[in-house]
């Protein structure tokens, strides 16, 4: 299946690169956000001097993993590896942190990776166009930042019962804010308020991040490039690259792990979801509050053949350990146990959802009894600054947290995280997930049901998708020359 991006309309071309000559904007390759350091020198120096969550469009460059938050320049790869005397397992558990890009959280890698390609061929006129960012939390903060820096119209979606600052921090950029019924995993709203945006006119554009392959492009090209990178910078002798733990969300951020399984072939891939909305497990459905990682369906962009096994969280443990991590009580405890203090102090970098992925990894060294030469892999996709008013709010209801309550939280929610709710996946168990993306994409969205089959049968259907790159980097390169800041 032929997948190529040529230039639609020259005109919509021709406002963008003015558009941008305007706002004195160059657009990043992708190449370099997977090597940052190839950045300029020039950009590299003046981005010490620009704050990181301005808008500013030097701040396109920092999306990456590399954002030194001390000297506001290009640095060493931003992580946190979780110590034994938290996770009670003898593989190692490292995750990516998300909490040092432009708006706080990694999502807004994946709006530049759905916008960038229509920018630079001609699908978006910012005269014209309004940008439709369809959320669950984090994405459509990422695509609003990169809609101001254009000057353009932005319309945020997220379900309503997203956390405070979510919604405060969107107010205040965006021009259209719709709150839809329901919780995280109420996404089918989300798509069926775009359709009522469409229907209304043809000035709304949806950057849908669960069927835009940009999204999952951007992280097998940058996240999976840089956990290779940061496997070959920690891996000690006999060390191998065994896990991969991601929420399923928008199927972005796993498919880092259709990078890494082309570099390890110990790889066991894992999909993290809420047992309460246990979809991939059970084909079920529920509310939950791990926010940020979708449910109810099955993702247009997720590889299923790629992933192996499936992590379901209760989501009573993910809000606990957030008190744990955050709480000073929590820290006490913490520190009476054995973990160093250094490493309590980051503990914040993890919020609802990363919490969630580092049980899921729990899950899987348990389950495969990984020892101490297997490392993890996983992304603190956001930090708990998105979600302090979670914090006030279980104090409100629960009380003040106590060293008694971190004791129970330590011992149950973390010691005894057990390998219940955890699939590994048979041919056919992937074949039935994959076999549920029916029922959303070609019955409720439209979609053409040849192209499904394509991406079980076809085995050029991902290779092509995630090959695109180079090209998507020439037309980047060709952009910015008519720019021509120079």
């Amino acid at each position: 299946m032929n997948w190529k991006w040529n230039i639609e309309n020259e005109d919509f071309l021709t406002k963008t690169v003015e558009r941008c000559k305007e706002k004195k904007i160059l657009l990043p390759t992708f190449s370099q956000l997977k090597h940052p350091n190839n950045i300029s020198d020039n950009i590299q120096d003046e981005l010490k001097g620009v704050d990181i969550q301005a808008l500013h469009p030097l701040n396109l460059f920092r999306i990456n993993w590399r954002n030194d938050p001390q000297t506001g320049g290009i640095g060493d790869i931003n992580f946190l590896e979780i110590p034994k005397e938290i996770t009670g397992i003898k593989a190692r558990v490292i995750g990516l942190v998300g909490k040092y890009f432009p708006t706080g959280a990694h999502k807004v890698g994946a709006t530049y990776g759905c916008l960038a390609p229509y920018l630079v061929t001609g699908r978006f006129n910012p005269d014209y166009h309004k940008a439709v960012w369809p959320s669950t939390g984090n994405y459509c903060r990422g695509g609003v930042f990169n809609s101001n820096l254009l000057g353009v119209h932005s319309v945020a979606i997220l379900p309503e019962e997203m956390s405070k600052e979510r919604f405060d921090w969107l107010r205040e950029r965006t021009d259209e804010v719709y709150a839809t019924p329901g919780c995280e995993s109420n996404v089918k709203e989300i798509y069926d308020k775009c359709h009522e945006l469409v229907a209304e006119s043809d000035k709304y554009l949806i950057f849908n991040q669960f069927d835009q392959f940009g999204n999952s492009i951007w992280h097998y090209e940058i996240t999976g490039y840089t956990i290779e990178q940061l496997f070959n910078q920690i891996k000690t002798e006999n060390q191998r690259l065994s896990g991969y733990v991601s929420a399923t969300g928008s199927a972005g951020t796993i498919a880092a792990g259709d990078y890494l399984r082309t570099i390890s072939k110990d790889l066991k891939v894992v999909a993290s979801e809420a047992v309460q909305c246990p979809t991939l497990l059970l084909n079920g459905f529920g509310g939950h509050r791990i926010e940020g990682i979708g449910d109810k369906h099955v993702p247009w962009v997720h590889n299923v053949k790629n992933t192996d096994a499936v992590a379901a969280i209760d989501d009573e443990d993910a809000m606990r350990l957030l008190r744990l991590f955050n709480e000073k009580e929590g820290h006490e405890y913490l520190k009476s146990t054995g973990v160093d203090e250094t490493v309590i102090n980051k503990l914040s970098l993890l919020g609802i959802s990363g919490i969630s992925n580092l049980l899921s990894s729990i899950k899987l060294a348990k389950y495969f009894e990984y020892n101490e030469n297997d490392v993890i892999f996983t992304v603190f996709t956001d930090s708990a600054d998105m979600y302090l008013s979670r914090l006030e709010e279980m104090n409100t209801s629960n009380g003040a947290f106590t060293q008694i309550d971190a004791a129970k939280v330590f011992e149950s929610s973390l010691k005894r995280q057990s390998i219940d709710y955890f699939k590994e996946l048979s041919y056919h168990d992937k074949k039935a997930i994959h076999n549920l993306k029916y029922f959303t994409w070609i019955e409720q969205q439209g979609k053409d049901v040849s192209e499904l089959n394509a991406q079980w049968y076809d085995e050029n259907y991902w290779k092509e998708r995630f090959s695109i790159v180079p090209e998507w980097d020439k037309l980047i390169d060709e952009f910015n020359k008519k720019v021509n800041l120079e």
